[in-house]
């Protein structure tokens, strides 16, 4: 609104139609300027025309000016609409207490949609140039930040590089690199209904394996195909029934085969030189879940364990193992442990559970595959394989131990039997000797006996280092076979 010009204007709620010389007789609408006789103010500040009938939205305190039966016979005129009317601003003076005073009209603006569009981009730009060079001018003044220059980006992914130093790119290429040497395993066992008599299968669970040889020799676990009476190996979209070529209880190493060549056998590495914190990756199937993957680190080396055999029968005893906290889970097992290049230093085989669900603990072993190598070796040229025997029975020295037999020192093995004829009785190994090291491997449990000795073969000479009384000597043994026990 205008004041210092006096012009106004004003919206009423009076019909378009009412304010037009019509069939009805009324007058038409006066052309915008002062107030004429014909018009005049009401109690609400708005303007009303004689012979004009308000609509019902108007309110109720408005007076007919006209003989409502004028308008009998006839259509009721449509509802009214917003009408602008200008023209002087009524002069408006407060004189007293006992004067009401007028309201002013609101003056109504009216803007386009272009108009604001228009203003919102300009106003975006120009705020956006002033922020980028503040900041400009802000970061000019860091020295590392003027060498700065824009990215230069390929046409094809071709070019990309992974660098080795960047965890999430490492981890999809050795996944990239190992998933397709891992398969599933299904177990089918056959059975009898005791009421029927009919033979029928069914789903013994599932498991995982790593292909070794392109032409589909498959190294997985022992307790992962034990009992079964069909072995199904998932590659692709394919489910392949396997051959079992041999399995090996006492290190818990199985092979098995399926028809067929060129398949992408995994990249051998060595378990040699392994160190705790080392980046490791887990593929497998847990759950059922194929080609599952999961990262994490080496937590330990030279675990040792027992386990009870899938049969209820027979204690398996496992050196050596690798601990990992990348989650393992039934289904893992079989499965392969591969290093920062993607190739293969473990077989994924036991978990460490918590709780009364037996839920893993995030506590996982693998068997090294040095170890696993030297067994699948034997399992596929011959379905067995042999280990080295030296024919003792031992006790891990601990400061109980050594305070019981007065021992001069704590750790190693106490040789408690030597077995008649055995490579150890034949060397000259006593019993009361305490072992304190097998070839270059230091010796502080049975344990460390059990993984000390299977890292050697059949038939080698190796010095074990002993305390026998206040002497330290060297005993020399070398190694025979427990299958011919």
């Amino acid at each position: 609104m205008d004041v210092a010009e006096g012009n106004w204007t004003f919206t009423s709620n009076l019909d378009k139609e009412s304010q037009m010389s019509d069939e009805f007789g009324h007058p038409s609408n006066p052309s915008p300027g002062a107030p004429d006789a014909n018009q005049h103010w009401d109690g609400e500040d708005r303007r009303v025309y004689p012979h004009t009938e308000p609509s019902a939205s108007e309110g109720e305190d408005l007076a007919w000016t006209v003989d409502p039966g004028e308008h009998l016979g006839h259509d009721v005129p449509p509802a009214p609409e917003p009408h602008v009317v200008t023209g002087p601003l009524p002069v408006c003076e407060y004189t007293g207490d006992g004067d009401v005073p007028c309201e002013e009209p609101v003056q109504e603006k009216r803007w386009s949609s272009a108009a604001v569009i228009v203003a919102a981009s300009l106003g975006a730009l120009v705020g956006g140039v002033l922020v980028a060079a503040a900041a400009l001018w802000l970061l000019s003044g860091i020295p590392a930040l003027r060498n700065i220059k824009p990215i230069q980006r390929t046409a094809s992914t071709a070019s990309v590089r992974i660098n080795p130093s960047t965890t999430e790119d490492r981890a999809v290429a050795v996944a990239s690199k190992a998933q397709p040497s891992v398969v599933n395993i299904s177990l089918r066992q056959a059975g009898t209904d005791p009421f029927t008599g009919q033979q029928f299968t069914q789903d013994a669970g599932n498991g995982s394996g790593v292909i070794i040889r392109p032409d589909g020799y498959i190294l997985t676990n022992n307790h992962v195909v034990e009992g079964a009476s069909e072995v199904v190996v998932t590659y692709g979209s394919q489910d392949k029934v396997a051959r079992v070529v041999g399995t090996d209880p006492l290190t818990d190493l199985a092979v098995i085969k399926i028809d067929g060549s060129g398949y992408p056998a995994v990249e051998l590495g060595t378990s040699k030189g392994l160190k705790v914190g080392q980046f490791v990756l887990a593929i497998g199937s847990p759950f059922g879940l194929d080609k599952t993957v999961t990262s994490g680190i080496i937590s330990a080396l030279q675990r040792s364990e027992r386990a009870q055999g899938s049969g209820g029968t027979g204690v398996t005893t496992y050196t050596d193992l690798i601990q990992t906290d990348a989650a393992i889970n039934p289904g893992n097992s079989g499965g392969a442990l591969v290093d920062e290049t993607g190739k293969l230093i473990g077989i994924n085989t036991l978990i460490a559970t918590g709780g009364q669900a037996q839920q893993s603990a995030g506590v996982g072993f693998a068997i090294p595959i040095d170890f696993a190598r030297q067994i699948a070796d034997q399992l596929i040229e011959s379905g067995k394989a042999t280990h080295p025997y030296m024919g003792v029975s031992l006790q891990t020295v601990d400061e109980q131990v050594a305070s019981q037999l007065a021992l001069n020192q704590s750790g190693g093995a106490l040789v408690r039997f030597v077995d008649p004829g055995s490579p150890a009785e034949t060397a000259g190994l006593k019993r009361g000797d305490v072992i304190l090291r097998i070839g270059e491997r230091d010796i502080a449990s049975t344990e460390d006996v059990f993984a000390a000795v299977r890292q050697h073969k059949v038939g080698e000479s190796v010095p074990f280092e002993v305390v026998r009384g206040e002497q330290t000597k060297t005993v020399d043994i070398t190694l025979g076979s427990d299958q011919a026990q």
